[in-house]
């Protein structure tokens, strides 16, 4: 089977919000959003890889949770999700919001306008790329070698990547909740449906899953 381009675990409100404004070192997901509001379900999940503790739950998400590192060889996301600088960077200190250990354990492509130098973290790379999605996707694909690509957001990086076709897979969380303002993934998730096969599954917690593909 070819390299894939997958999304994995991403999370949006009822209508369609997955990231606020004004993100920020206290503020990852923005000023409006908790990520508590959003990751409740994935959190309490056994397998999940921030858990440091036994138990948690099993069942549905419990396999969507383990699925996010399944033949993953690469990651592609946008500079949103590294980081809150934005613009050309005041110092080149900031290495990710996961401190020495990154849970990526792969090649990491970080989408901006600015690069600078590579660095490595454990078994974790980061790179920085200017270059448009396919680009990205090309040199993701080679570093993951034969391995699938996980695309790890931001939402707006995830709408890059789906205007230029290049998204196989797709899971998306929705959240009981209303954010009202932020960063709009979609208005319906109706308007994918051109392009993929698509199943929802509600489950226990009060999360509607959403799945996406392609042949």
């Amino acid at each position: 089977m070819s390299q894939r381009i997958r999304v994995h675990c991403i999370n949006v409100s009822a209508d369609g919000v997955g990231a606020g404004h004004e993100q920020s070192l206290d503020r990852p997901f923005g000023s409006d959003v908790s990520p508590g509001d959003l990751f409740f379900w994935l959190g309490a999940t056994a397998h999940w890889l921030n858990r440091t503790d036994p138990g948690g739950t099993r069942g549905m998400e419990d396999y969507i949770s383990r699925d996010y590192t399944r033949n993953i060889g690469a990651e592609i996301m946008g500079r949103n999700k590294f980081g809150p600088q934005r613009g050309p960077w005041e110092n080149e200190d900031w290495t990710g919001w996961w401190g020495d250990e990154p849970p990526f354990h792969t090649p990491v492509f970080v989408l901006t306008h600015h690069p600078r130098p590579s660095f490595s973290l454990s078994d974790t790379t980061f790179h920085f790329l200017d270059a448009t999605p396919q680009e990205a996707a090309d040199r993701a694909k080679a570093a993951a070698e034969g391995q699938d690509v996980r695309l790890g957001g931001g939402v707006r990086t995830i709408r890059e990547f789906l205007d230029a076709g290049l998204v196989d897979e797709m899971h998306i969380a929705v959240v009981p909740i209303e954010l009202g303002e932020g960063i709009r993934l979609w208005d319906s998730s109706e308007e994918l449906t051109d392009r993929y096969e698509h199943e929802q599954v509600s489950a226990p917690s009060g999360v509607t899953h959403h799945f996406f593909w392609r042949d």
